[in-house]
């Protein structure tokens, strides 16, 4: 479940006005990037993450800031696809702090989500807690249900790998009563019973 909250960006907000042309070809750490991108699709992380690394230095000495985001969030895809969370962690946070700067609330949130995994993997539940509520607070902020019903899952099964049931527990209660609000009654009782389970052994 946790994977579907984690999609890879394909670009951050900032680079999207990059467009595909000529130029890209003879840029080299546009090449590089793009050639990071079909070996990680490819499942070869230690290979993209090389070529994500080329391509971080190449932007940065252009002087690429949107560049330089992409490349630091491509680079953390692939180290957490390594198992290096720590190192995953920085480069999320290096690109989230350009993204912040270019005011891209959009893509912080998505680096937010893929920092958060990472925490859990490293066993800090608190601080992935941290994030997750900042990610639902943003949904809760811009009406976003979807979303919303997205953070709540993923903060249930958090508080599930602390041990804390009951918490746990409130949290599929909420995602319960969002999908009351919007008559989606068999899924509104998939949660209730999600979190009757967990209050049972408690």
């Amino acid at each position: 479940m946790a994977s579907e909250f984690i999609q890879p960006l394909d670009s951050l907000g900032p680079v999207a006005t990059q467009n595909g042309s000529d130029q890209d070809q003879d840029n080299p750490a546009k090449k590089d990037y793009l050639e990071g991108r079909k070996l990680h699709s490819d499942g070869e992380y230690t290979q993209a993450a090389i070529a994500f690394h080329n391509a971080l230095r190449g932007f940065e000495e252009q002087g690429d800031q949107a560049g330089v985001a992409n490349a630091s969030d491509r680079l953390g895809d692939a180290c957490l696809a390594r198992d290096e969370y720590a190192m995953a962690i920085a480069n999320f946070q290096r690109a989230c702090a350009i993204c912040e700067k270019e005011d891209d609330s959009f893509s912080v949130l998505a680096l937010n989500k893929k920092m958060a995994v990472a925490y859990r993997k490293l066993g800090d539940q608190e601080k992935a807690l941290e994030l997750l509520y900042d990610t639902l607070e943003h949904f809760r902020l811009t009406n976003n249900p979807k979303g919303a019903v997205e953070a709540l899952i993923f903060i249930a099964e958090t508080y599930t790998e602390q041990g804390e049931r009951l918490k746990a527990a409130d949290a599929y209660r909420s995602v319960a009563s969002i999908h009351s609000r919007f008559k989606h009654t068999r899924l509104a009782e998939e949660f209730n019973q999600r979190a009757a389970s967990l209050e049972q052994h408690e």
